[in-house]
């Protein structure tokens, strides 16, 4: 069962209860108590834009630290947290954000047209950019630390506790598996990799291991309990089977 809300908008029926029960933790989008939000998270880096409050998916835009962003709706997550709807199915954390003021132009909402214009595109670029810098010198600051199946660290990785704990700091929450970590951002071709992007080997939708791609045809990954924290050359006798785009 799928229900929709409103045009190209479907969403799975089981992930949802009756807004008209009597249930108070119920979560339900309401007029939002501010107009203008404006991103308050580390200068020079910036936040994520989801396609959803519960069980979101990353959409791949960022933005930037600094710029203010219409509110067009709010909602509770099942955990508690404040979202912001910024209009359709693009949804950010009221938490990396401060209330703007509204006189703020309407046309500063997220759009996925081109005719945002070029300061926009150009934050959003230097965003990632920066972005993507920040999570490189994350995984850099992690070799030589040990693998340890199942750890999250600082002090100790496996596999996806590394991307889990480096994507983190940026704003970033992809999941604790490598099975949850691949349904995120957009698959990109091995001869078009960015830093920053996550390499996978296995199954394409169920990967038994995954790494961060840091340039120059090099990734950081946590290997094996012998080898800790490194960072390797991709090779043709271990290649991914698939990369995706988060940032």
């Amino acid at each position: 069962m799928w229900y929709n809300l409103g045009g190209a908008q479907w969403i799975m029926a089981k992930y949802t209860v009756d807004a008209s029960s009597s249930d108070s933790s119920t979560s339900k989008v309401s007029q939002p108590r501010v107009s203008v939000a404006t991103v308050n998270y580390v200068p020079g880096y910036g936040i994520a834009v989801w396609n959803n409050y519960n069980n979101p998916e990353l959409t791949g835009k960022i933005l930037p630290h600094g710029s203010s962003w219409r509110v067009f709706a709010e909602a509770t997550d099942s955990n508690g947290e404040l979202w912001y709807n910024l209009g359709g199915a693009q949804w950010i954390m009221a938490k990396y954000t401060r209330g703007g003021s509204s006189n703020t132009s309407s046309s500063s909402s997220v759009s996925a047209s081109s005719n945002n214009g070029s300061s926009s595109s150009s934050n959003t670029t230097q965003a990632t950019t920066s972005a993507a810098a920040k999570v490189v010198s994350l995984a850099s600051a992690q070799l030589g630390k040990a693998y340890v199946w199942g750890a999250n660290g600082p002090s100790a990785f496996d596999c996806s506790g590394l991307v889990n704990y480096v994507y983190s700091q940026v704003g970033l929450s992809l999941g604790r598996t490598t099975y949850v970590q691949v349904n995120n951002g957009t698959t990109v071709s091995m001869n078009n990799l960015q830093p920053g992007d996550l390499l996978f080997w296995g199954s394409a939708s169920a990967p038994y291991h995954v790494g961060i791609y840091v340039g120059n045809g090099q990734y950081i990954h946590a290997a094996t309990p012998s080898q800790g924290v490194i960072k390797q050359s991709i090779s043709q006798y271990f290649y991914p089977s698939v990369a995706k785009r988060v940032l």
